[in-house]
């Protein structure tokens, strides 16, 4: 299957090492705003061809699908570019700065009936999904609660795409976006939604705290931060028992089983699957992204769009609660 790269950041080297240790998957080229800064990316990872212009990797019909890589302000833009060219799309997470965009993206995609894939790789971690399956089967009764923490302490400058909202900027696009997406796993679209936040001096949030409700009676707490080094821990509580995943919750290599009337707890992992890594977890995103593309489909199954749309939705509202805008964004398209 072979690849392109949109943009060259620290995301996209990563991926791109991912991609090199497939057997089935060739980078053939890569694209970015800067030639100079594609044909440097080209050779660290011997990829033949580099374009200083997005339209021109799109263009490449040696190109069997695009990984997207840009700050999420450019997602649409440079997704929306790939989809028109007829190209297969992985768009990392946030899938777009706001619902409406990402409404627009997945209406793209469907009509051209084009595969479009938010790179939500926790959603294709095969512990995860193991840990779905069991929960889906009553092993910790009725989940009731869904905690999760995403957070570092990070001494970025004003301009840092972090802090800018030109490009986006703040916690819970970049990183809110885990634990909201992890909870959403487990148990849909809520109902209500609640934040709090510290906004930076150029208005984006630095540090929020979200809560999430259901009319069936759950509910998520949840936290995201670039100024506070927090556990990327969760905890999953039931009727009948509860799970704990330690550091790295979205990338976990076990999680702890704690059943109702059981005095020892279980540790639970996969043999022989590796997932504790950035590069590890993102190998098996691409491989469903080949897989559903060998076998024609124009949606994955296991990170469906309508789920990524869920999402975009819930980030929405609590950007509405915390009063984080963005330049150039219609507010009431933005708030929709």
């Amino acid at each position: 299957m072979r690849w392109g790269v949109l943009a060259t950041g620290g995301i996209a080297a990563t991926f791109t090492e991912a991609l090199l240790s497939l057997p089935d998957a060739e980078v053939v080229a890569v694209g970015s705003r800067s030639e100079a800064g594609a044909k440097a990316f080209a050779e660290r990872y011997g990829i033949p061809r580099a374009y200083g212009s997005w339209a021109e990797l799109a263009a490449d019909d040696g190109v069997d699908v695009v990984y997207v890589a840009t700050p999420h302000s450019a997602h649409r833009d440079a997704a929306g570019l790939c989809l028109e060219a007829g190209r297969a799309v992985l768009c990392e997470k946030a899938l777009t700065i706001n619902a409406r965009e990402a409404r627009e993206l997945v209406s793209l995609a469907r009509d051209r009936r084009l595969f479009l894939m938010e790179a939500m790789w926790t959603y294709c971690n095969p512990l995860v999904r193991h840990m779905a399956g069991m929960i889906a089967d009553g092993v910790i009764g009725d989940v009731r609660n869904v905690s999760a923490h995403f957070g570092f302490a990070g001494d970025f400058a004003p301009e840092h795409r972090m802090r800018d909202p030109r490009l986006g900027g703040g916690a819970v696009l970049d990183l809110g976006v885990y634990p909201v997406s992890f909870a959403q796993l487990l148990l849909g679209e809520p109902d209500a939604v609640e934040a709090w936040a510290h906004l930076t001096p150029e208005g984006v949030d630095g540090n929020t705290g979200i809560l999430l409700g259901w009319d069936g009676g759950a509910v998520a707490t949840l936290s995201c931060s670039f100024t506070a080094e927090t556990a990327a821990t969760a905890t999953i509580s039931g009727s009948e028992g509860r799970i704990e995943i330690a550091e790295g919750f979205f990338h976990p290599e076990s999680f702890v089983l704690h059943r109702r009337g059981e005095d020892t707890p279980t540790t639970v992992h996969l043999a022989d699957v590796h997932t504790d890594t950035d590069r590890s977890t993102m190998r098996h995103e691409a491989a469903e992204v080949m897989r559903c593309l060998r076998a024609g489909e124009t949606e994955s199954p296991l990170v469906p769009l309508d789920g990524s749309l869920a999402v975009m939705r819930t980030l929405d509202r609590i950007r509405r609660r915390i009063g984080v805008r963005y330049e150039g964004v219609d507010l009431d398209a933005d708030w929709a």
